[in-house]
């Protein structure tokens, strides 16, 4: 059954829909991967091939029933948990991400374009690090669950309108010409070792890239599912300058949010 989030839940909710209102501003031309010296003389990162996931998330070829115990949102689908709120977020007329809220936290959740041979995690790492640090905000980058991620205290103003700072986990993937990135926000980045739910849900998510032409770092277009109550909110979110994978909600509007409810 879908309907309208309830108001007082804010908290994972908005701290989900902030945690990258950072910019759009890496174009799929501007990350070179032959390895070759610039005209500046800086050696150019190496775009190593996508490493194996013997634990998802999953390319829609690798799941026999990728619709069973999961909502279909066009672009990839999305395990169902017991009391998880979703909330879709608009560029446009095109829906781009979703946001699952569990309780106190939440991960938000857009896929991408990729190359056919090269991931591009480990670049973007660096482009969301120099985003965040611009801004004044630290990052952190470590080995956690899902692999090399990101932890950040990210500047954000408070609703008082004093300055104040807000703890998010970027964690990323590449897949088959496709990349899916996850923003942990709420208890899941203040306490990790928390967000077990969280991590299994990005783990379990079955990306569809479909076979059409994208341009590198294009995102994958998603759609709502067809039993879903549009509910707008009508809330024009700020924005920030910095990388579309710093969130990739900098210039998304609220868009119709949907619960599940199990």
């Amino acid at each position: 059954m879908f309907g309208r989030r309830r108001k007082g839940r804010a908290d994972a909710q908005e701290t989900a829909g902030t945690a990258g209102e950072l910019a759009d501003g890496v174009g799929s031309d501007e990350f070179e991967s032959d390895g070759a010296v610039s005209d500046t003389g800086q050696h150019r990162r190496v775009n190593l091939p996508p490493a194996p996931r013997p634990d998802g998330p999953w390319d829609i070829s690798e799941v026999r029933e990728p619709a069973e115990g999961r909502i279909d949102l066009g672009g990839f689908f999305v395990p169902g948990v017991e009391g998880m709120e979703l909330r879709v977020e608009v560029a446009g007329d095109a829906i781009v991400a979703a946001t699952v809220v569990v309780r106190d936290s939440a991960v938000q959740l857009q896929a991408f374009a990729a190359p056919k041979r090269e991931g591009i995690w480990g670049e973007v790492r660096e482009e969301i690090r120099a985003g965040i640090t611009q801004q004044g905000g630290i990052v952190d980058e470590v080995e956690g669950p899902l692999g090399w991620e990101l932890r950040a205290q990210v500047p954000v103003q408070l609703p008082d309108g004093t300055n104040g700072v807000q703890l998010v986990r970027f964690v990323g993937v590449d897949g088959p010409r496709w990349f899916l990135r996850g923003v942990i926000s709420g208890q899941g980045a203040v306490q990790p070792q928390a967000a077990g739910l969280l991590e299994q849900i990005f783990r379990d998510t079955v990306v569809v890239r479909g076979d059409g032409p994208m341009a590198p770092r294009d995102p994958i277009v998603l759609k709502l599912p067809t039993d879903a109550q549009m509910v707008p909110e009508g809330v024009q979110q700020d924005t920030v300058e910095g990388s579309r994978f710093a969130g990739g909600v900098d210039r998304l509007q609220r868009g119709p949010e949907i619960s599940e409810v199990r």
